[in-house]
């Protein structure tokens, strides 16, 4: 699904602006945001508006996992132009020209597979013998990768009896809840129970980058857990 933000009228030049934009094309957008907050140009504060704005629209409208979001497109176009003059000597006047931008970044949540190059032929004399062939056994197929499940705190090997509708934490959407079951985790009181060991386990499986701390995911599941609701204080976070 793709995601789009349009920010009209912005006071810069398109070929200020196109810079920064080509930038960031293709990169996911935890890397986006971190190349635009530490490019000192204005059109890094602008463009990084807009890519808020479509992470806001994304998140919030589409329920999509902000995680696995990358910038398809960040295209600047042309605006209108704020013609003004200058006196200049002998009764003439300069012209200034105080353009215009339209901005736009498009969000995709569909990578796209890379294209494998093949190597070409290798161009061998006449005269030289032919290479004979090789004996050696095919080189086998790249292990899958292993989950450690040992710092994962409490996990169920199938689903129990009880599942609870993780999606009611703020920032768990269905995407997020289906690769949580996946680890096993079904249930509030699983999350209430984490400690510092299972958060990081979780943030770098999930490649978080502290999003569960900053959300505060343990004393929401310890409130749902108990029955009432999440604190307000981690629905605005």
């Amino acid at each position: 699904m793709e995601v789009r933000s349009l920010y009209r009228y912005a006071r810069i030049s398109p070929k200020k602006a196109r810079d920064v934009a080509r930038a960031i094309q293709g990169m996911p957008v935890s890397d986006a945001l971190d190349v635009l907050t530490f490019t000192p140009r204005k059109a890094a504060q602008l463009i990084g508006k807009t890519l808020k704005s479509a992470l806001a629209n994304a998140e919030n409208n589409h329920e999509l996992a902000i995680d696995g979001l990358v910038v398809k497109e960040a295209v600047v176009n042309d605006g209108p132009t704020f013609k003004r003059y200058k006196p200049r000597a002998r009764g003439s006047a300069g012209a200034i020209r105080k353009r215009t931008s339209h901005i736009t970044v498009v969000l995709t949540d569909e990578v796209p597979a890379p294209q494998e190059k093949t190597a070409r032929p290798k161009k061998t004399r006449r005269d030289d013998p032919a290479p004979a062939p090789s004996t050696e056994p095919a080189a086998a197929a790249e292990d899958a990768e292993v989950v450690d499940t040992s710092n994962l705190g409490r996990v169920f090997d199938t689903a129990p009896e009880q599942i609870d509708d993780l999606k009611q934490i703020s920032g768990v959407g269905p995407q997020l809840e289906e690769k949580l079951h996946g680890f096993g985790v079904y249930q509030f009181a699983q999350i209430a129970e984490w400690g510092q060991e299972q958060v990081a386990a979780f943030d770098s499986l999930l490649n978080f980058k502290g999003r569960i701390e900053r959300d505060d995911w343990i004393g929401q599941a310890k409130s749902l857990a108990e029955g009432g609701a999440p604190d307000d204080a981690s629905e605005a976070g």
